[in-house]
């Protein structure tokens, strides 16, 4: 086989292991993150819970995204298990996400609130913070990639190269 073609092999190699990476650590990384969505008003919220063991995280985080934002009108609250608002913010931007401490065991909720009565679409996710080998995983796929699409890049170049000789 020609150089070209183990470089073209090899490189494609790399983009399916990076691939195949990319999806294992998103879903280690979201493994314990609750998700949910729809539409709010002022007379409708949405709620999503998480189980979280104190043990096993100290920080937990929420994310709150939503579509056509109006300033002032939207609110994120997060409650522990005893039901105690642990944070309460404005949301004033389209994505929101913020981290909070996780002191007791149980099941903690994200609310987040309307004051206008035109629907909007609304995500919301609480889980716990993912720690730093978690996250390494997604860095090194995408690196993986990136050198398999710069070895297609490179075949690329060296066909041409013979070629033009």
């Amino acid at each position: 086989m020609q150089k070209s073609g183990l470089i073209i092999v090899g490189s494609g190699a790399l983009i399916v292991i990076g691939l195949a990476l990319l999806a294992l650590g998103n879903q280690i990384i979201l493994d314990g993150v609750s998700q949910g969505d729809g539409k709010i008003s002022v007379n409708q919220d949405i709620i999503v819970s998480t189980n979280f063991d104190s043990q096993k995280t100290s920080v937990g985080i929420f994310a709150v995204q939503i579509m056509n934002l109006e300033e002032n009108v939207f609110s994120a609250k997060v409650f522990d298990p005893l039901e105690i608002e642990i944070i309460s913010l404005k949301v004033n931007e389209e994505t929101v996400e913020k981290e909070f401490d996780v002191l007791e065991s149980g099941i903690y909720k994200l609310v987040i609130k309307s004051s206008n009565d035109e629907e909007s679409q609304v995500f919301g996710a609480i889980g716990p913070l993912p720690d730093e080998g978690e996250k390494s995983i997604s860095y090194i796929s995408v690196y993986v990639v990136i050198i398999g699409m710069v070895g297609l890049f490179g075949a690329g170049i060296l066909k041409i190269k013979k070629r033009s000789i």
